[in-house]
């Protein structure tokens, strides 16, 4: 999709959720905590959204993320071109969706994300699980009072629904991030040492 798409693509999808969910802008506003003014612009497709707003979004409906951010297309091929995809930004981290996929009642999202130094991404929990496998970087994530520090190679797999956080152990960390949803059974996490 191109840069210019993806603003019509939430539009679009956003629309599309409130109208179906019976919900004003008013409401939806209350229900994500949003500005109304916030949420007229990203229907209109003139937002810009932060990581912030799209899991408030996504918390607000009950949806997966990619439910609001990717067309419902599914080609034989796909190739996805970091320079095409936008990126989410918060001031921690920074998130390129390269891919949704729908297997029976379960939906993946794919995403290349890069976490900065010297700042922490804080999440208050969303529905699934989240599964970051680190590419480079030293990363802690995980539960607040005792996240997990992965290096390169390593993996961990952990329930979305609470609290969490990102935060780099020195420098910039390059990782893959994928969101399963939904996880209605809790299990423990597992992390694997690369």
């Amino acid at each position: 999709m191109e840069r210019g798409q993806a603003g019509q693509v939430l539009a679009a999808n956003l629309r599309a959720l409130r109208e179906r969910a019976g919900l004003s802008l008013s409401e939806l506003a209350r229900r994500s905590d949003i500005a109304k003014g916030t949420l007229s612009q990203l229907e209109s497709g003139n937002g810009n959204p932060t990581i912030e707003t799209v899991f408030s979004l996504s918390n607000a409906f009950g949806v997966p993320v990619s439910t609001l951010l990717t067309e419902r297309v599914e080609p034989e091929v796909v190739l996805v071109r970091s320079a095409g995809v936008d990126v989410l930004s918060s001031n921690a981290v920074d998130l390129r969706m390269l891919r949704r996929m729908d297997v029976t009642d379960t939906v993946f999202e794919l995403y290349d994300q890069r976490v900065r130094p010297g700042e922490v991404q804080r999440s208050a929990g969303h529905p699934g699980r989240e599964h970051v496998v680190v590419i480079s970087g030293v990363l802690r994530v995980g539960p607040p009072e005792a996240p997990y520090e992965l290096g390169p190679g390593d993996y961990v797999c952990f329930p979305a629904q609470g609290p969490h956080v990102y935060e780099t152990v020195g420098g910039p960390v390059a990782s893959v991030l994928l969101l399963e949803y939904p996880s209605d059974t809790p299990a423990a996490a597992c992390v694997v040492r690369g």
